[in-house]
């Protein structure tokens, strides 16, 4: 009698998925990544960068404004050791450097917008003509 008898388990087939792409998470990248893909993933980071730059620019300003207005509309200017006097003028400074602040962050996020494009232009550019012939 032959004793060559084994045992053999298949997984299923969504197992097998689920195996596939956890091996492809630390495999390293055997495929270049398609040009309309790279092409797509250029084009968002310009405009993500952009938008968190001027997201943070913003709440910043946000927070400066509302420390002024605390300063002015509550007790904290007693709390910090100002005179009424002294924490109605320094809340009033605060704010209106926050409103400014606030002001300028859709300025900032255009010009972080146009420096970037102006970086990534030739990549893009070339790209484009590739995938338009």
């Amino acid at each position: 009698m032959d004793n060559n008898d084994t045992f053999k388990y298949t997984y299923s087939s969504r197992e097998q998925e689920e195996i596939k792409s956890i091996r492809e998470k630390y495999s390293p990248r055997e495929r270049e990544e398609d040009k309309m893909t790279r092409l797509r993933r250029l084009d968002a980071g310009v405009t993500q960068k952009a938008t968190a730059f001027a997201i943070v620019f913003g709440v910043v300003g946000a927070l400066v404004m509302g420390s002024g207005m605390s300063l002015v509309m509550t007790e904290l200017g007693k709390a910090l050791g100002l005179g009424g006097g002294a924490a109605m003028i320094v809340g009033i400074a605060a704010g209106l450097a926050g409103i400014v602040i606030v002001s300028l962050a859709y300025p900032v996020y255009c010009r972080i917008l146009k420096k970037e494009r102006e970086k990534l232009a030739p990549e893009i550019i070339r790209l484009t003509d590739e995938l338009m012939k």
